[in-house]
């Protein structure tokens, strides 16, 4: 007797792992608003991100700590006000 294969939901990507177009203009030192929620950001510094663009470190401001973001994690990483980025082609 065969058996039924079914497509598990876990399988599935909850959310593209593509990078928005700022991403891909990120340079490790880049000052960089971190927008984690709505109504919630703080600003920092990126310390390394990888060559794709979807995983980048941030060292974010006043002693709290490095912390790892993907693209995919649902936060924006935008460049910090006053700054410019020009984007990647």
């Amino acid at each position: 007797m065969a058996r039924r294969k079914t497509k598990i939901a876990a399988e599935a990507p909850l959310r593209p792992a593509e990078p928005s177009a700022h991403w891909s203009a990120l340079s490790e030192g880049d000052r960089v608003t971190v927008r984690l929620s709505p109504g919630f950001e703080t600003g920092g510094r990126v310390s390394a991100l990888t060559a794709d663009r979807t995983v980048v470190w941030v060292d974010l401001d006043g002693g709290r700590g490095r912390t790892l973001l993907h693209c995919s994690d649902g936060v924006e990483i935008l460049p910090a006000q006053g700054c410019s980025v020009k984007l990647r082609e």
